[in-house]
């Protein structure tokens, strides 16, 4: 058995591994890579796998670095099943009908430039319509039920928490006459965490592949993370300013407006006006009441009593451009979500541009920011930042939320490995930049695990 690592090895995008059992090949998740606008389409536009040469495809949760590349792979090719959670499943045909949307109006732009040029035009990664062929693919399997998906592959979803319908990946694979068992974290979550269930603690492992986006760096608790909010949301509200928070649309936003509304409710926080101003986040809120299944108890308990803890009664849920607009001109106090959450496309631009300048606005920063995209220079305080191909000067305050994250951080990954009654013989760390994987991969052999990994892009695993 051998595993290829690519894409998101050493970085935290377009994960793309893939596991050979026997003659079966397995492709762990199918993500775009995002980062520099040219890079991205270059990455893109490469798949590292042959998609002729994949038997069966898992995918453990929605998020784009994860899913936004199946279509590629069913437009060259691939013609096997995609397996995931029913959650998952809702989730993905939204996001990569949205996905392609993007690309075209990417696509057009770019278009237009190299028409001036007396370039030729390029065509979308994909389209429409490789979406509804691979949405086609698609097999939804409860959790917790072991799935055979290919001759001596049995698959198990466990729940990881991180966002509605993550899995951890427990496989099954048999192969000269032993079966070895791989556990892929996907995107592992957090314990204690609103709205979603606690991640699934495996039993054994004989490989684990981890993620590591925080794997050096701790988070703060869920009360601290509170009553910070409330103090900073009071403070802006106090100078009549604009709060903008740029927020994935699905998880990251959820979470955030049912902390907001708690937070109001219990007379912690100003009720100032909140505005989600992402189709695709009110599209995605309402896939969230459709599945139950993934909440925790207080969530389902929220909703027997029909507490609203969504806050649709407290929450403007903005779809039409022209009401989008409209948030620009309003005055302050108030607070804006806005997709995308690295700040690299989306309705959140034209907020930021109109914000930024403003000392009496802020944003506030939820979520990891990759290198080279927007949200990584709003964190790191640029003097100017380029919104639209202009720079406008960054006065506006900037809060930096880590302990909003989805993923867990080093501690819960240490402790996720540890607590397994037989601990893996092989550990692989994945998904986190150079620093993060390297400081996860010393604390995990501290902890006493053996032969622990940190692999390069594309390289070859033998087990």
């Amino acid at each position: 058995m051998k595993l290829r690592v690519n894409d998101a090895v050493r970085n935290v995008t377009g994960t793309k591994h893939l596991l050979t059992v026997a003659r079966t090949r397995v492709l762990l998740d199918c993500g775009l890579y995002q980062g520099r606008r040219a890079e991205s389409d270059r990455r893109n536009r490469t798949l590292k796998v042959d998609p002729t040469g994949v038997d069966v495809a898992v995918l453990s949760h929605a998020h784009i670095d994860h899913s936004g590349s199946l279509p590629t792979l069913v437009k060259r090719g691939y013609t096997g099943r995609i397996f995931a959670t029913h959650a998952t499943v809702d989730l993905a045909a939204i996001l990569l009908r949205d996905t392609a949307y993007i690309q075209a109006h990417d696509i057009e732009y770019i278009n237009k430039k190299r028409r001036k040029k007396g370039e030729s035009p390029l065509e979308p990664i994909y389209e429409d319509r490789d979406v509804d062929e691979t949405l086609g693919r698609f097999v939804a399997i409860d959790y917790d039920t072991p799935t055979p998906i290919a001759p001596n592959v049995t698959v198990t979803f466990r729940d990881a928490g991180h966002i509605l319908g993550s899995s951890i990946l427990e496989i099954d694979a048999r192969e000269r006459g032993r079966t070895t068992r791989v556990v892929f974290t996907g995107d592992l979550g957090r314990p204690d965490m609103p709205i979603l269930r606690d991640p699934y603690q495996p039993s054994a492992a004989d490989v684990l592949i981890t993620e590591s986006t925080y794997g050096n760096r701790t988070h703060g608790s869920t009360a601290d993370v509170e009553q910070g909010l409330a103090s900073f949301v009071s403070e802006v509200a106090r100078r009549r300013g604009k709060i903008i928070i740029p927020a994935f649309a699905v998880g990251r936003t959820q979470r955030i407006v049912y902390i907001l509304h708690r937070l109001m409710r219990a007379g912690r926080a100003p009720e100032i006006p909140i505005y989600v101003d992402s189709p695709l986040a009110v599209r995605a809120t309402e896939i969230f009441k459709r599945h139950p299944e993934c909440f925790d108890e207080e969530m389902n308990a929220l909703i027997r009593r029909d507490d609203d803890p969504l806050g649709f009664s407290r929450v403007t849920y903005i779809k039409d451009v022209s009401e989008s607009k409209k948030l620009n001109t309003k005055p302050g106090p108030a607070i804006i979500i806005s997709a995308s959450g690295m700040c690299e496309a989306g309705r959140v631009l034209h907020h930021l541009k109109n914000t930024i300048t403003r000392r009496r606005n802020a944003v506030m920063i939820v979520g990891y920011q990759a290198e080279h995209t927007l949200g990584r220079r709003i964190v790191e305080r640029s003097p100017r930042v380029r919104i639209f191909g202009k720079y406008y000067p960054l006065r506006a305050r900037v809060r930096v939320f880590n302990e909003f994250s989805a993923h867990a951080d080093r501690n819960e990954l240490v402790a996720f490995a540890s607590r397994m009654r037989r601990p893996p013989k092989r550990t692989v760390v994945v998904h986190g930049s150079t620093e993060q994987s390297v400081a996860l991969g010393r604390a995990l052999t501290e902890s006493g695990l053996s032969r622990v990994t940190v692999p390069f892009d594309g390289e070859e695993i033998q087990f």
